[in-house]
C-alpha cells in the first residue's frame, strides 16, 4: 500500500478515532479534584518555557564569542569586559540550563503521567469486568490482553508528548523564524518556512501511510499472541492429539504475517528518514549559502554565519523530533484506539439509576413467565414460571439445550430477561444493584476454576476479610482440610493455572469451601458433580446437602440421582416447563422425567455390570 492508496473514508475514520483518543486522554492532563497534579503541570510548563527561551538565546552568545575571537566584536563595553572566554563559558552555562529545565520539566510531570496511567489502566480493568458474559465468551483472551497491554503503554507517551512536544516545537520554530526575519532578512525566513512546510507535509503523509502498515502489524501480533495463549491453555489437549506440529504451524503462519508487516514498517521508516534528511539538508544549505554570501559582501560577520548555522542545527533537531513524535503519537493512537473501543463497549447489564440494594429476608426465588434468548431469533426460555420457597430445594432437569444453565445465568444476572420477571423475596432483579445481588448468591459450578495462587487465597476468595480460623472451618466442612494439611506447604500450596495441580474432586471441594465461607442465603448448584467419578460424587453430594441446610437451593442437574431429595423437581424441555413434582411423584406419573430416570438407571446398571 502506497501513500496514494489510503482510502479517504478509512483515513477519515482513522482521524476521527485519533481525535476521540486525544479527547479521552486530555482530561488526565488536568484531572478534576487533584490540585497537586494541576500545580505540577503548571510548574512543568513554566520549566518548559524557560528551557525554550534559554535555547533560543544561546546562539547569540555563540555569535558574540566568535566575533570577539575574530576581532569583529565591536566596542560594546560589556562584551569587551566579559571577553571571548567569558562568553564561551556563558554559552556553556546556557546549554546546561536548557538541559536542566528540560529535566526539571520531566521530573515534575512524571507523577502526573504515572497517576494518569494507573487511573486509565484501572478504568479499563474495571470496565472489562463490567461487560457482560456474552462479550467475554465471544472474545479471545490472548487478543484482549494484548489490546490492553499496548493501549496502556501508549498512554504515558501520548500524555507526555501532547504536553511537551507539539506546542513547544511550534513555539521554538516561531521564535527562530522571527529572529531570522528581524536580525537578517525576509529570504532567510522564506527558506525556513518553506523547509518546515515541506518537511511537515512529507512527514505527515508518509507517516499516515506507515500507520496503516502498523495497524496490519498489530493485527498479526494480536493473532499470533492469541494463538500462543490459546494453545498453552489447552496444553493437555494438544498433547492428547499429538498436535504440537499443527499448533507450531498455526503460530508460525501468524508470525509470518507479522514478519511481512514488520519488514514493510522498516523499509517505510528508511524512506521516511531519508526524505526528512534531504529536505532538512536542502534548507540548511540554502540558508548557509545566503549567510556565506552576506559575510563575503561584508554585510554579516563570521559570528552571524556561525549563529545562522547554530539556529538551523537547532531547528533541525526538533524537526527530526517532529517526525518521530508524530509517528509515535500516531502509532500510540492506533495502539490505544482498540482499548478505547473496548472502553466504549456498552455494558449489557447495568444498574438502573437509584437501584436499591437487595434485601433478603427468606431467600424466596420466583420466575414469572420468563422469556429469554441469546439471539432474538432463537429463544431459549419460553414463558418459564417456577417458585422456590425460602429454605427449600428445587431441582431443574432436562435435556441439553433445554435452558437449565440459562436460568442460573439469569439468576446471577449475567443477562437480563427479555420478558417476564425474575424475583428474590418479591424484588425484581433489574431493580436492585448487581453487587448486592451477587453478595447473596453462592454458586458451585460444574467446573470449579481456581486462581493460580495458594489454596488459602482461593478459599479466602469467598470472603477475603475472614480470619484464618473461619477459612479452615470452611475447609473442614468441605472435607478438604485434612488433604491440605497433608501437603508439604499446606494452605500455602500453589494450585497452578486454573487449579490444574489439583484433581477434579479436590478443586470442587475448594470451590465448596469458598462458597461456604461466603455463607450466602441462596445457593445455585450448576451441575456441580456431573464431571466427577461416582465415588467422589457421593462424598461431595453429602457435603452439598449439608451445605444447603437452611438455604434456598436451586440445583441444575444432569444426573437425576443427585437430586432425588429435592423438594420439587422441574423438568424443562425446549425452554418450557413440561413436568414438576417430587421424585417419587414424577416417577409414578410415568412421563418425561420417568423416562429419563429409567434410561439413567439402565446406564448405571450397565456400568456396574461392566465393572
Amino acid at each position: 500500500m502506497s501513500p496514494s492508496q489510503i482510502s479517504p473514508d478509512f483515513a477519515k475514520l482513522d482521524r476521527q478515532k485519533g481525535w476521540r483518543t486525544i479527547r479521552r486522554v486530555g482530561p488526565y492532563l488536568w484531572p478534576e479534584g487533584q490540585a497537586w497534579a494541576k500545580r505540577r503541570v503548571v510548574l512543568a510548563l513554566t520549566a518548559l518555557i524557560l528551557a525554550k527561551l534559554v535555547s533560543v538565546g544561546t546562539p547569540f552568545l555563540y555569535k558574540a564569542a566568535v566575533d570577539m575571537l575574530t576581532g569583529e566584536g565591536g566596542s560594546d563595553a560589556m562584551m569587551l569586559a566579559v571577553g571571548a572566554v567569558g562568553l564561551t563559558v556563558a554559552y556553556g552555562m546556557a546549554r546546561l540550563m536548557n538541559v536542566g529545565f528540560q529535566q526539571l520539566r520531566d521530573a515534575l510531570f512524571a507523577r502526573v503521567a504515572q497517576r494518569a496511567l494507573r487511573r486509565l489502566a484501572l478504568e479499563t480493568f474495571t470496565h472489562i469486568h463490567a461487560l457482560s458474559l456474552r462479550y467475554h465468551i465471544t472474545r479471545k483472551t490472548g487478543g484482549l490482553s494484548r489490546i490492553i497491554e499496548r493501549g496502556v503503554k501508549g498512554v504515558e507517551f501520548l500524555l507526555r508528548f501532547m504536553l511537551f512536544s507539539v506546542g513547544p516545537l511550534v513555539l521554538e520554530l516561531t521564535m527562530v523564524a522571527v529572529i531570522f526575519f528581524v536580525v537578517f532578512d525576509v529570504w532567510y525566513l522564506a527558506i525556513v518556512v518553506l523547509t518546515i512546510a515541506l518537511y511537515v507535509q512529507f512527514t505527515f503523509k508518509v507517516t499516515e501511510w506507515r500507520v496503516q502498515i502498523r495497524r496490519k502489524m498489530n493485527e498479526q501480533d494480536t493473532d499470533a499472541n492469541q494463538k500462543a495463549i490459546d494453545s498453552l491453555l489447552n496444553f493437555e489437549t494438544v498433547k492428547y492429539f499429538g498436535a504440537e506440529a499443527r499448533e507450531a504451524e498455526r503460530y508460525d503462519s501468524a508470525m509470518a504475517g507479522y514478519e511481512e508487516a514488520a519488514i514493510k514498517t522498516s523499509l517505510s521508516l528508511a524512506f521516511l528518514n531519508f526524505g526528512q534528511s534531504f529536505l532538512i539538508t536542502s534548507g540548511l544549505v540554502g540558508v548557509m549559502v545566503l549567510a556565506a554570501m552576506g559575510v563575503q559582501a561584508g554585510q554579516l560577520t563570521v559570528g552571524d554565519f556561525v549563529m545562522v548555522n547554530a539556529y538551523m542545527i537547532q531547528i533541525t533537531m526538533p524537526l527530526n523530533f517532529l517526525g518521530t513524535v508524530y509517528r509515535e503519537i500516531r502509532q500510540s493512537l492506533v495502539d490505544m484506539a482498540e482499548m478505547f473501543d473496548l472502553l466504549e463497549q456498552p455494558a449489557e447489564v447495568t444498574d438502573k439509576p437509584g437501584a436499591d440494594v437487595l434485601k433478603v429476608q427468606g431467600g424466596a426465588v420466583e420466575l414469572r413467565d420468563v422469556h429469554f434468548g441469546y439471539d432474538p431469533e432463537r429463544p431459549i426460555l419460553k414463558g418459564v414460571s417456577l417458585s422456590v420457597p425460602p429454605g427449600r430445594k428445587v431441582a431443574i432437569v432436562g435435556p441439553s439445550g433445554a435452558g437449565k444453565s440459562t436460568i442460573g445465568r439469569l439468576l446471577f444476572r449475567f443477562y437480563d430477561v427479555t420478558g417476564g420477571a425474575l424475583m428474590i423475596d418479591g424484588q425484581d432483579l433489574r431493580d436492585v444493584t448487581q453487587d448486592s445481588l451477587h453478595a447473596h448468591i453462592g454458586v458451585v459450578p460444574q467446573d470449579t476454576v481456581l486462581f493460580n495462587d495458594t489454596i488459602y487465597y482461593n478459599i479466602a476468595y469467598g470472603r477475603p476479610e475472614a480470619p484464618r480460623s473461619e477459612i479452615e472451618a470452611a475447609a473442614k466442612a468441605a472435607k478438604i482440610h485434612d488433604f491440605i494439611e497433608s501437603l508439604p506447604n499446606g494452605y500455602e500450596t500453589t494450585v497452578g493455572e486454573r487449579g490444574l495441580k489439583l484433581s477434579g474432586g479436590e478443586k470442587q471441594r475448594v470451590g465448596i469451601a469458598r462458597t461456604l465461607l461466603k455463607n450466602p442465603p441462596i445457593l445455585l448448584l450448576d451441575e456441580a458433580t456431573s464431571a466427577l467419578d461416582s465415588e467422589t460424587e457421593a462424598g461431595i453430594q453429602a457435603q452439598l446437602k449439608a451445605m444447603g441446610e437452611g438455604r434456598t437451593v436451586i440445583a441444575i442437574a444432569h444426573r437425576l440421582s443427585t437430586i432425588v431429595d429435592a423438594d420439587e423437581i422441574v423438568v424443562l424441555e425446549a425452554g418450557q416447563v413440561v413436568e414438576r413434582g417430587t421424585h417419587e411423584g414424577l416417577v409414578a406419573r410415568g412421563g418425561r422425567y420417568a423416562a429419563m430416570w429409567q434410561r439413567q438407571q439402565a446406564g448405571e446398571d450397565s456400568d456396574e455390570e461392566a465393572a
